[in-house]
């Protein structure tokens, strides 16, 4: 198996990339392709790897580039010379942890979507009380019809269940309550659907503070919604963290102890990592397709490349594309 690395892509790269794949290489035993400046990569080469391939590509997309006119005018860069060659089949995947916009706007000049799916969505894992939860859309789609949202529903429900080992995922709508005649029409509208497909365990809606429970395997919401969600939980938490280090400082009784329930704090941190979950997937562009975080360090990339490697073997993108078909037929769509 050969799996494409942008290896100029994050805030660390192209260091921990390139660390990050090369551990990949050796424990998944994979080949992997790294693309990108070959002089800065090789700097973290130290000697030959017969599974680590370079290509070389001069140009790198940044975050506050327009993501359109980035893909059109940079095409020797790391994120669309990386694409091309996964839509050339020289690769089965991609991992990057550049630029989310490029990403999404490269894949679907690149890759298109796959048939019958109108719009592809980001998803996401986010710790729970009991298990990760995926939710998607996280920021692909800022306006959705009630169509999109059903087959959110549908590719989300696969994945978790491929990924994750659970035969059966609950899934939910995020909304404003749990009654099936609360939220705008958008949610509306799709809970109708969502309630008559048979391939799914839609169990309706789920509120955001009721979220962390855990009560919910796949959780559907718009790009805008997802995004708002998304960055509202990474702002509590950084700031429930400063607050309570803040107190800490303030006195000596706290400082020790704190230092007594260190390792508390420390599993608790290893529950919130990132890291572990391997970053966002693209689901609906036709290939495979994972965005790691833009500050993942070498964990965070190997976990990608692991994700990534386990869609391929799982033939996800397969049992998406099959999924989609079916609920065609299933429901006529507003």
């Amino acid at each position: 198996m050969r799996i494409i690395v942008d290896a100029m892509g994050g805030d660390h790269a192209p260091g921990e990339v390139v660390l990050g794949a090369l551990n990949a290489a050796k424990e998944l035993g994979i080949n992997i392709v790294l693309v990108g400046n070959e002089e800065k990569i090789k700097l973290y080469l130290d000697g030959d790897y017969p599974k680590i391939e370079i290509v070389n590509a001069q140009e790198v997309i940044d975050n506050d580039e327009s993501p359109v006119a980035a893909i059109r005018i940079k095409k020797n860069a790391s994120i669309p010379k990386g694409l091309r060659l996964l839509k050339e089949g020289y690769g089965k995947a991609m991992v990057s942890a550049g630029s989310t916009g490029a990403l999404m706007a490269g894949g679907l000049f690149t890759l298109g979507r796959f048939e019958g799916i109108d719009r592809p969505a980001i998803a996401t894992m986010f710790p729970t009380r009991k298990k990760p939860a995926l939710v998607l859309d996280i920021g692909a789609n800022s306006e959705c019809k009630p169509k999109n949202l059903v087959q959110f529903a549908v590719m989300g429900s696969i994945y978790y269940r491929e990924i994750m080992g659970v035969e059966s995922p609950k899934v939910g709508l995020l909304n404003i309550g749990v009654e099936e005649e609360k939220g705008n029409s958008l949610v509306k509208a799709a809970y109708g659907m969502l309630k008559e497909l048979k391939n799914i365990n839609f169990c309706g809606n789920v509120e955001p503070r009721d979220f962390f429970d855990g009560n919910f395997d796949v959780v559907v919401c718009d790009g805008f919604t997802g995004n708002i969600f998304l960055k509202t939980v990474e702002g509590l938490g950084f700031f429930l963290l400063d607050q309570l280090k803040d107190e800490i400082k303030r006195n000596i009784t706290y400082a020790l102890g704190a230092l007594l329930i260190k390792p508390v704090f420390n599993a608790v941190k290893a529950k919130m990592d990132y890291s572990e979950y391997g970053g966002a997937m693209f689901l609906g562009l036709d290939g495979i397709l994972v965005k790691c975080h833009g500050s993942s360090d070498q964990k965070a990339i190997f976990n990608g490349i692991k994700v990534a490697k386990k869609f391929v073997e799982n033939d996800i993108l397969f049992e998406l594309k099959e999924a989609i078909k079916e609920i065609e037929g299933e429901i006529k769509f507003l």
